[in-house]
This record gives structure tokens, C-alpha cells and sequence, in this order.
């Protein structure tokens, strides 16, 4: 992994929205579409800001989450919803949502559906990740539930997963899928996270799925 450190997290948020909007140009100069998988959360949520303006064939551009929880839209925990008001706004507004919820099923029954519809997104062209101080990526939790299915090389492309303590039901891409993208960018800020980015490369993949994902991607990071 290439590590680049800045002097503060707002000239993170600008030189990533840089770099990720540069990719994508440079991907559809090659490509009929790129795919663009994205995660949910607060950290992101400036960087979508500025690359919702940026000028380029967003009508091209087929934007899908890491995971999500499984809630509708308009709930507040939804990532979807996040990013719509977020990164598909403005001129990003053209770009084409992969949706995952399904209404009146549960996250079994829905990701059984999604899963075949992502073949053609593969391999994603553009990831961005975020990583919490457990080493989870995605909703790859370790000791969650679904966490091994999740984590096999035959993976269903979206798979059901129930981290542990959290009531929500939620749906993830497995880690061949995330470990598969053509480039990979990685954004945590402070020393906590540092120093678990750093121990996940000396355990084992259950117990800390960020490394399982990141051979050759790059780290954004400030304190």
C-alpha cells in the first residue's frame, strides 16, 4: 500500500476529490462506463461534496455502495440516501445509481436478487473505502455474522451480513469483489486508525478484513 499523509482533512477531501474525479475521466476516455463503488458514513461525505461539481461524463459513470444498510432511502441510516444528497447532486446528479435495498424483502432474500445484476459492474472500475479502528472495511465486520461466506473466493457478489451488537440487517460486496477493483483508495483520518491500518497487516483476514482488500490501493490519511 502507498500511505499519503496531508496536513489536515480538508486538503485530504480536496486532493482526493481531485484524484477520484481524474480516475474517472481518465477510465471513460478508455471505457463505455465505469463503475464507481463508494462507501457510506460521515468522512466521505466532503469529498462527495466537491466531486459532485466536477465537470465530466457523469451520465457514463454507474455508482454503487460498498454496503448498505438495510433500511429504505429516506432513513436516516440510509448510505443511499447519504449519497444522493451528497456526491448524485449538481452535475453528478446524471450519474446512474446501482441500487441494492429492496422494498418487502429481507437482506437475504434482496441480495440474492442484487447479486447477479453486478456482474457487468465488475471488475469496479473506481473504490473508495473507509475503515473503522476494528479493521472492518465495508460490512465486513470481524466475528460478524456472514462475515466467512463474505469473505470466500466464491462469494455471492452482495452478500447478507449481521455485525455483532448492531440490530440493523445489512448487505455488503464480499472482499474478492473490493480486493478485484482496478484502483483502490482507501480515507481515515487520525493516529487510532493509523496504528490499526498498520496491525491488520500482520493478522489473519477474519480478523482484520481491511487488509484482505488493500494489496495495491492507496491510503489517504490525516490526524
Amino acid at each position: 500500500m502507498n500511505i499519503i499523509e496531508y496536513a489536515d482533512r480538508e486538503l485530504l477531501a480536496m486532493s482526493v476529490a481531485n484524484v477520484l474525479a481524474g480516475e474517472l475521466r481518465k477510465c471513460l476516455t478508455m471505457h463505455d462506463y465505469a463503475s464507481f463503488a463508494v462507501p457510506g458514513g460521515t468522512t466521505p461525505a466532503p469529498i462527495f461534496d466537491m466531486m459532485s461539481s466536477t465537470d465530466l461524463a457523469w451520465d457514463r459513470v454507474h455508482v454503487m455502495l460498498t454496503d448498505e444498510r438495510w433500511v429504505p432511502e429516506d432513513d436516516e441510516q440510509s448510505n443511499t440516501g447519504l449519497i444522493k444528497r451528497h456526491l448524485l447532486t449538481g452535475r453528478a446528479a446524471s450519474a446512474q445509481l446501482v441500487p441494492f435495498y429492496r422494498d418487502g424483502k429481507t437482506s437475504r432474500e434482496g441480495a440474492a436478487e442484487v447479486a447477479p445484476t453486478l456482474k457487468s459492474e465488475l471488475p469496479i472500475s473506481l473504490l473508495m473505502l473507509g475503515m473503522g479502528a476494528d479493521m472492518h472495511t465495508a460490512s465486513l465486520f470481524p466475528g460478524g455474522d456472514g462475515l466467512e461466506a463474505a469473505m470466500a473466493p466464491n462469494a455471492p457478489l452482495l452478500c447478507p451480513v449481521s455485525p455483532v451488537g448492531m440490530t440493523t440487517e445489512r448487505v455488503t460486496l464480499p472482499a474478492h469483489a473490493l480486493a478485484g477493483a482496478m484502483s483502490k483508495h482507501l480515507v481515515i483520518f487520525g493516529d487510532e486508525k493509523r496504528a490499526a491500518l498498520e496491525r491488520a497487516q500482520t493478522l489473519p483476514a477474519h480478523e482484520a478484513p481491511i487488509g484482505a482488500v488493500m494489496a495495491g490501493g492507496t491510503v489517504h490519511w490525516a490526524a
